[in-house]
């Protein structure tokens, strides 16, 4: 007596490390949702720099490696929900940064993970644009509410402002009244301006370090000599929050001195986070920005356009219409 085959799907796989052109397209299993686990027919999957750099690397922070499928932020619908779970039932509109760090593999049919690492798509926004707020959105939340306890009247910088962290960033920061400072190529000014930036700063034609001071928190995504120079715009008892691991290249001495207080914030599934974030979207304080929107099948073109560097806000592969 044969058995019936499981049901099957399509992901992006890679079987080694290298560039986008290790991202194959390949038919699957489709998972089963767990105990508090649901099932989530994904509609989209948000691209971040995380995707390339594993790939590139051939393993998760978490440790595993290849064979994977990448994509960490998911937007979609719940297909089923498995023992235990009350807050959702199929049908609803989910989105999430589910299993962080560990794969979730977005970039795929279907997803399942633990039903608290979703929250409900409001209403007023679609998929794709469901599936770029996530990782980012509670990157820059986590990184300016949790960690650095943003306040009004609070002088903010963000570095490479017009990004998919940073774009977000200026919107939360504005949402809790602080005053951005942001640092952008000429070209992304208008945008950020129409965001809230209060004062940007063309990093290829001004020292941001020359030019900001009096500073009381810093959210840097760039790592490199970034971290010496905005050591300078910090006032004593400011925090500098670091989205790259602080290595031995970090001045911690320097900060030390300073007396500015240096992390590096990793950032983790967080349904508050979610719901919180999903508040800002609801009421208009939060816009996400979409530079690109490319099939599943296609994933490498997606890789490829996000390592230039060069796109404004975030890009998304759909996956189910």
């Amino acid at each position: 007596m044969s058995q019936s085959r499981a049901p099957q799907m399509r992901a992006v796989s890679q079987d080694t490390a290298g560039g986008p052109d290790v991202l194959k397209v390949i038919t699957t299993d489709r998972p089963v949702p767990g105990p508090t686990e649901i099932l989530v027919r994904v509609h989209a999957a948000g691209v971040n720099p995380a995707d390339w750099k594993t790939r590139a690397r051939g393993a998760f922070a978490s440790g595993i490696k290849p064979p994977f499928t990448l994509g960490f932020d998911v937007s979609g619908v719940v297909e089923a929900v498995g023992p235990g779970v009350t807050l959702f039932a199929p049908g609803d509109r989910v989105f999430g940064m589910p299993r962080f760090p560990h794969p979730a593999g977005a970039y795929a049919e279907y997803v399942t993970a633990p039903a608290r690492h979703f929250a409900l798509l409001p209403a007023g926004l679609d998929h794709v644009q469901g599936a770029a707020v996530p990782l980012a959105a509670l990157t820059a939340w986590q990184a300016l509410v949790d960690t650095a306890d943003v306040q009004p009247g609070a002088r903010v910088l963000i570095h490479a402002a017009a990004g998919g962290v940073g774009h977000l960033a200026v919107q939360i920061a504005k949402s809790r009244g602080a005053y951005v400072i942001g640092t952008a190529r000429q070209a992304k000014h208008d945008f950020l301006r129409g965001l809230g930036a209060d004062e940007l700063i063309d990093y290829t034609q001004q020292d941001f370090a020359a030019a900001v001071r009096d500073v009381d928190i810093v959210v840097d995504s760039i790592g490199g000599d970034y971290w010496a120079r905005s050591l300078h715009t910090l006032r004593p008892g400011s925090t500098l929050v670091s989205i790259l691991p602080l290595d031995d290249t970090f001045p911690a001495a320097q900060a030390r001195a300073a007396q500015v207080r240096a992390v590096f914030m990793l950032v983790e599934p967080d349904q508050a986070g979610m719901r919180a974030v999903a508040d800002l979207l609801d009421s208009g304080k939060l816009q996400v920005t979409v530079d690109a929107v490319v099939p599943l099948e296609e994933a490498a073109k997606a890789h490829a356009l996000g390592e230039t560097g060069r796109t404004t806000g975030k890009i998304v592969l759909t996956v189910a219409p």
